[in-house]
């Protein structure tokens, strides 16, 4: 049995120690949950934990929002009475008011283990503010569902943004509690900060590579349904950036993409045709699907279904975000004249285009677009930022 953080700080007396008399503020989500299923802050209140606050990143707290970009409003939790700050509305940093609710901060978060998932930028703010304020923050860990595979270009500086945190490729292999340390070593960060870490996690063990096989999936938003998700999440979140669907509006958002006009057989054939090994470690299906809402709603639209899962599935092998990077290739060879880069404010960033914001430079957009660059030419710049990132991050 792996045991997470919160369970560790739930059944470990000598862990929850140095919290006695302390105010505690949770930031958690609706996966912020215990090994039998408890919520975190109903498992914190019922421990006797002086919990005096809690905080909500993107979606909420108990998960109140389903679409993406959609703000939340701070609000009194109805069962405990205390108040609950968000972290994805009128402020994205907490306050000087919200900080004073507490001396430490617990955060419970399930990452996906992207860069562009911006619970982990709401860890390098909160992070920041307790540098500034003197107070405690204390990351109790989970697994990174996509396990220790490191894939993607590293954002460029000037870059930064909701959803680019600091110069790290888009699959970053590490977890919550590494990422915390590694935001405190690389920003320079005099905070007191303190991980509890997990007990038996093993991340290279089949099936899950990551994710514990006796731990209940719960999504930690809710476009994140299941694992086979988690493991595409570093590719297909680029779709966000693009007028093709990322399948939100079906029962299997960021694990396709398709749009009305365009031939699944060509582009899958065109793939293969480009990059065959970039295709490794996963099984592709053409489909046909309807989003009920979102781009191309009600439109029939035809598309590519990933299956990182199954006999198919090749831990090492998968490459999620060349793969994806692969289909954009392949849709600009097809379709030359396509529409495909979506022009639109994408999370508070204005001026640039989202795909740039996503990848965290115009790098891999411009690769997609030069009719002359081959895939070689795309790991020429992004195989010496992977190896420069596993040098760096296997010191934490």
């Amino acid at each position: 049995m792996t045991l997470f953080g919160i369970d560790r700080l739930l059944i470990e007396p000598e862990l929850c120690e140095p919290l006695e008399g302390k105010r505690v503020a949770l930031l958690a989500h609706p996966a912020s949950v215990t090994r039998d299923l408890t919520h975190s802050l109903d498992a914190l209140m019922a421990a006797g934990l002086k919990v005096t606050a809690a905080f909500g990143p993107q979606h909420g707290l108990r998960g109140d929002k389903q679409d993406n970009m959609v703000e939340s409003d701070d609000y009194t939790d109805p069962v405990h009475g205390i108040p609950v700050f968000s972290l994805y509305g009128e402020v994205r940093r907490p306050t000087g008011q919200s900080m004073d609710t507490f001396d430490t901060i617990l955060i419970d978060l399930q990452d996906l283990g992207c860069r562009i998932y911006t619970f982990i930028t709401t860890l390098l703010y909160v992070l920041e503010a307790a540098a500034e304020q003197g107070k405690s923050v204390w990351v109790l860990d989970r697994p990174n569902p996509a396990g220790r595979p490191v894939e993607g270009l590293t954002l460029r500086e000037g870059w930064e943004s909701f959803v680019g945190a600091g110069p790290m490729p888009m699959r970053h292999g590490l977890t919550l509690g590494e990422m915390g340390q590694w935001f405190v070593d690389h920003f320079k960060l005099d905070v007191d900060y303190r991980v509890i870490a997990m007990d038996g996690w093993q991340p290279e063990a089949p099936p899950g590579f990551g994710w514990p096989a006796e731990r209940v999936w719960i999504n930690p938003s809710p476009n994140a349904a299941n694992l086979n998700m988690a493991r595409c999440y570093a590719g297909t979140v680029m779709l966000e950036g693009t007028t093709l669907s990322e399948g939100r509006g079906t029962t299997r958002p960021l694990e396709l993409f398709g749009a009305p006009d365009i031939e699944p057989l060509a582009v899958m054939a065109e793939m293969r045709r480009l990059a065959p090994d970039w295709l490794a470690g996963c099984k592709l299906r053409d489909i046909t699907f309807q989003p009920t809402f979102h781009k191309h709603v009600g439109e029939m639209c035809r598309g590519v279904h990933i299956h990182a899962e199954g006999p198919w599935y090749d831990h090492q092998a998968f490459k999620p975000w060349r793969l994806q990077a692969l289909a954009f290739k392949a849709i600009r060879r097809l379709y030359p004249d396509y529409d495909l880069w979506r022009d639109f404010p994408y999370e508070y960033e204005l001026g640039k285009l989202a795909i740039d914001v996503i990848n965290g430079s115009p790098l891999l957009r411009e690769w997609a677009d030069d009719s002359e660059a081959e895939p070689g030419d795309l790991d020429a710049l992004a195989v010496p930022d992977e190896r420069q990132w596993l040098e760096n991050s296997s010191k934490l």
